[in-house]
């Protein structure tokens, strides 16, 4: 049973005082030995980004007696989320914040103070892609978790439950046990990893009704109170059913485990689309056909221009890294096929623009709609529109973009930043960027498609099944073509405005097949 020292308060000096502790704290620490890790009375997530915010949102809305924390070195975030423009869009979130913000829900940059109160502290901050040195480009930075690891060892004057939150490598609870026993000053520690698995544009509904929580701690009589004591923070509104309990590393692993076969079924359809394409066969047709197949489903099998989002790719990076570490090159190769195929099926989407056009875009204005990697959020990290702008620009285009969420800055970042960068904390990245002078970030699809020679729809956002494409045909240059990343839109309607047409594993036009891409 972990025993909670009746020091909970930071001042100044860092060092504990009694006068802050809530009525219900005071009690339990008036018979220690007594306490019940079901009871917990504060938690803090060090870390207010796309998982920590919503998580903690919804685990304040669900568990009003718990008082919840959300603490960043980041004072323009954690501005933002004491303001009415959160720094991150998710439908449903807003709500859900604003029912607890300023109740049982606070957002602080004063880390340090929110740590040493906390009975359970998350921790979930960036775990970048290495851009140097052992693992560069493949094996996950740490460096922000074991300072997060470091600061609660020397802030804390009570046991506590560090839940791992962040995507983290295979073993890292191990390390960052060792960090912590190392500096503990006699205060005991128990580990968890709590991998979150969330979809961005329906994080709120995940969080409220999850396929599973997975939670892994020590097989020991600590480890398994640890694991019993959040297990009972998620009971407030998840089936006892729907919590799985493993060891830690089962844990860690499961989560790189799931993104990897979720890309994997989504370069495996892309695959599809490019022989569909060769065939004549729909992609649709063949995908839908496929997960009929009750033991396949039919989830992930929409074919795109490819995947995107802060996971796939670094934790597949991540995967292949751990499997070399561990002898097993040809499994790292399997993993390395999946990223490949999404690389392929970005470059190939750009060269049949480029080839479709009379094998140049220069100097043509190319209208893209959408940025962010997929509908229902303002995320753009990792989105397949960086690749297909950087390729589209890397043949002189001129490029004017539309995104109802992603706003003009974000772009211009995402276009300038090198690869990785934009997994490190925002005042670790460059400041300025140098604006890209042929990129036109606009806040209408009409706007973007004007006197366009094309049009590239990269984003799934429903608003663009709905445009007057009549209208946008007659503002366009002629031969005015679309190139569908997303079958969004009914081509055979397009192609009777008189729009050439290109679907991802569709079907080719006569003008396609007359002009080959060369992947």
């Amino acid at each position: 049973m972990i025993k909670l020292e009746p020091c909970l308060a930071v001042t100044s000096d860092n060092h504990c005082s009694d006068e802050d502790l809530n009525p219900q704290l005071k009690t339990i620490l008036t018979d220690p030995g007594s306490i019940d890790l079901t009871e917990m009375v504060k938690i803090c997530c060090i870390g207010a980004g796309y998982v920590g915010g919503p998580t903690m949102a919804v685990i304040a809305l669900k568990c009003p007696d718990i008082e919840v924390a959300v603490v960043d070195i980041s004072v323009p975030r954690i501005t933002a989320w004491n303001s009415d423009q959160l720094p991150i869009y998710e439908p449903g979130l807003d709500d859900v914040v604003k029912q607890c913000r300023g109740k049982n829900l606070f957002f602080s940059t004063d880390v340090e103070k929110h740590v040493c109160e906390a009975d359970i502290v998350f921790v979930s901050v960036n775990t970048p892609t290495k851009t140097r040195g052992l693992g560069a480009g493949k094996a996950a930075d740490l460096t922000y978790w074991e300072s997060a690891a470091r600061m609660i060892a020397d802030v804390s004057k009570s046991d506590k439950i560090v839940v791992e939150k962040s995507t983290v490598p295979v073993k890292t609870a191990e390390a960052i046990e060792k960090i912590l026993t190392h500096n503990s000053k006699g205060i005991n520690f128990q580990i968890l990893s709590n991998p979150e698995f969330l979809a961005e544009g329906t994080a709120i509904e995940d969080l409220f009704k999850p396929d599973r929580v997975l939670i892994g701690g020590r097989e020991t009589p600590g480890g398994q109170k640890a694991i019993q004591a959040l297990k009972d923070v998620y009971a407030h509104w998840v089936p006892e059913e729907n919590i799985i309990t493993t060891n830690l590393w089962s844990a860690e692993l499961s989560k790189l485990a799931a993104n990897a076969f979720l890309a994997q079924r989504i370069s495996s359809v892309n695959a599809m689309s490019a022989l569909c394409e060769a065939t004549g066969a729909n992609v649709s047709q063949v995908a839908y056909a496929v997960g009929k197949d009750t033991r396949i489903g039919p989830k992930f099998l929409n074919a795109s221009v490819g995947f995107g989002g802060s996971c796939f790719q670094k934790d597949i990076l991540n995967l292949v890294y751990i499997c070399e570490c561990n002898g097993l090159p040809e499994v790292a190769e399997y993993w390395k096929q999946v990223i490949k195929i999404n690389d392929y099926q970005k470059s190939r989407f750009v060269n049949r623009v480029v080839a479709s056009m009379f094998n140049t875009v220069s100097n043509k204005k190319i209208a893209i709609l959408g940025f962010a990697f997929k509908k229902d959020t303002g995320d753009t990290r990792e989105t397949p529109a960086i690749d297909v702008c950087k390729g589209l620009l890397g043949d002189k285009a001129c490029v004017s973009i539309y995104d109802p969420q992603v706003t003009e800055d974000q772009i211009q970042r995402d276009l300038t930043l090198n690869k990785f960068d934009w997994d490190h904390p925002l005042h670790l990245q460059p400041m300025s960027p140098t604006a890209v002078k042929q990129v036109a970030v606009v806040w209408d699809a009409y706007e973007a498609t004007k006197g366009a020679h094309a049009v590239c729809i990269l984003t799934e956002w429903d608003e663009f099944k709905s445009l007057d494409y009549k209208r946008i045909f007659d503002n366009m240059q002629k031969p005015a073509f679309i190139f569908d990343g997303r079958n969004v839109v009914d081509s055979e309607k397009l192609r009777e405005i008189g729009f050439i047409v290109y679907s991802i594993g569709k079907p080719l036009d006569a003008w396609l097949k007359d002009m080959p891409a060369i992947a």
